[in-house]
Order: structure tokens, then C-alpha cells, then sequence
């Protein structure tokens, strides 16, 4: 037995009920940002039959991504000095060279095997992906939900850059490549967002998704940054093809990679179900 209670439904994934306790918080653990909870508790339960992560608490998540969050985040200089030191390391230390290497290989071989073509990067925070992905010939439309965000991706990544809420946004135009980078797990209807982006694929395009592995994390530590308050949940290889499954999706690859970083991440390329493969 626990006194940290167990999810109240059965897993939104997969529909088992079966759910195993992983470990209990009282306080944030070290390196997780203090959004100033109290109190603070909270749960991490695993899912018997997908593997599925969940954190289960009572804490307000709503309202960490207003202005004060981007303040303590990314305020006064340190948006503008994080994004040029992250531009700026060798190959072999970057989580985001690797990303760039892979996603606009597969991206090219799935979408638009004749060259480039246009690009959304859905939560682009401080706008490294679109960045680079633009040196690699790309077309590249930032969305970011805070003003300060786009303006940074404008004026530092150098591509176009919409603010607002993904789930509301009117785009005029429609893309070969939609990414949501560690986006999902911070929504709590990932089935939701990942539905909508099929409506700004273009025929044939590719959807990236790239979500903590909670699966592999689990097996080092639950107070990995893969399972920190701020995400609702943490994947497993078989919750990530459900959710693209459930989302209008039909799976092309998923991969589990430990980053360079260290964290435990899967990656998906995903085609909406009905597109000719």
C-alpha cells in the first residue's frame, strides 16, 4: 500500500487498469524548476499493460507557462546566450545535432524525396530546431505560445514565427514536416494535438514527435528530469503507437535513443493513416 493515490481512470492508452506504484514526492526533486506548489505531492504510476508513465497529483499545472515562467526560464539575457551556446557545440555533445542529422534524413526519404520543403515546429522554445533545420535548406514557420518566443525565432533562428496556442491557430498554409520536440507530455490532450496537426499535412507529409521515454528512464531513476511535475506523462514504444494510432496516424518508425544529454527520449515519424505509403 501507498498514500499516494493510484490514477482514478484506467490507462487512456491502452485501457488496462492495472497500475504499479514507482515512488512518492513531497518536494521537487534536484534540477526540477520550484514553480512554488504547496504543497507539493505527488505519484509516478506505471501502467501494467502499454508501460505508459503517469504523474498523479493534484498541483495546477495551468498556469506555468504564462510570462513568469518564461521569465524565470528564459528572462533577461539567457534566452538569447542559451541558444547561441547550444548552436555553437561540437556534434558529439549536442542533443539537437543529432536531432537535425536524423529528422531531416528520414523527413527527405518519407516527404519530399526531391528536395526540401516547408516546415512547423510546434513549441519551438528557444527555436535551435527550426535554426538549423533552415541551414539545411528547410522552410521553417516557428509557433511558440508566448510573443517573446516567436520574436526570438525571428530574430535569432532567423525563420518566420507565429505566437499562440497550437490548438487554436489559423495557419494559411499547410506543411511537408510538422514537429512537436518534448511538446506532448506537457498537454493534457496529447490525442488532441497530435489529431489537429493532421490537418496542416500536406499529402504525403510526415509528422515528428518526440516525447521523454519513461520506459527507459524508469530503469535508472524516477527522479530523472524525464519524469519531472511539469509532464503529464512519460512513453513507452507501445503508448507512442497508440497515441498515433488513436490520433489518425499510421507509424513509419519509432526509435529509442539515449541522447547526448543523457536523457532517455523515443522518436516517431508518423504519416496520417490514410496517405499512400
Amino acid at each position: 500500500m501507498t498514500d499516494y493515490p493510484p490514477p482514478s481512470a484506467p490507462c487512456r492508452f491502452c485501457g488496462a487498469a492495472d497500475w504499479s506504484f514507482l515512488a512518492g514526492y513531497d518536494a521537487p526533486p534536484p534540477g526540477e524548476t520550484d514553480f512554488g506548489f504547496s504543497p507539493y505531492r505527488r505519484g509516478l504510476w506505471q501502467c501494467g499493460g502499454c508501460r505508459h508513465v503517469v504523474n498523479v497529483h493534484d498541483m495546477d499545472l495551468a498556469g506555468i507557462y504564462d510570462a513568469d515562467y518564461w521569465d524565470r526560464t528564459y528572462g533577461g539575457s539567457r534566452m538569447v546566450e542559451t541558444f547561441e551556446r547550444i548552436m555553437a557545440l561540437p556534434p558529439e555533445k549536442s542533443d539537437n545535432r543529432a536531432r537535425v542529422e536524423r529528422v531531416d534524413e528520414m523527413a527527405r526519404r518519407l516527404a519530399v524525396p526531391e528536395g526540401f520543403g516547408d516546415l512547423l515546429d510546434v513549441g519551438s522554445g528557444l527555436a535551435v530546431f527550426p535554426a538549423a533545420m533552415r541551414a539545411k535548406g528547410w522552410t521553417c514557420l516557428a509557433l511558440d505560445p508566448d510573443a517573446r518566443g516567436a520574436r526570438h525565432a525571428r530574430e535569432r533562428a532567423g525563420v518566420d514565427a507565429v505566437a499562440g496556442d497550437f490548438m487554436l491557430v489559423e495557419l494559411d498554409r499547410t506543411f511537408d514536416l510538422i514537429t512537436f520536440n518534448k511538446v506532448l507530455e506537457h498537454v493534457t490532450d496529447p490525442f488532441a494535438m497530435l489529431a489537429r496537426a493532421g490537418g496542416f499535412l500536406k499529402p504525403g507529409g510526415v509528422v515528428y514527435v518526440e516525447l521523454p521515454d519513461g520506459e527507459g528512464a524508469i530503469a535508472d531513476s524516477p527522479g530523472r528530469e524525464e519524469f519531472f511535475v511539469e509532464h503529464y506523462d512519460a512513453y513507452s514504444v507501445a503508448s507512442l503507437s497508440l497515441l498515433a494510432v488513436n490520433a489518425g496516424f499510421r507509424v513509419e518508425l519509432i526509435e529509442r535513443v539515449r541522447e547526448q544529454s543523457s536523457k532517455y527520449t523515443l522518436r516517431a515519424f508518423l504519416v496520417r493513416s490514410g496517405d499512400v505509403g
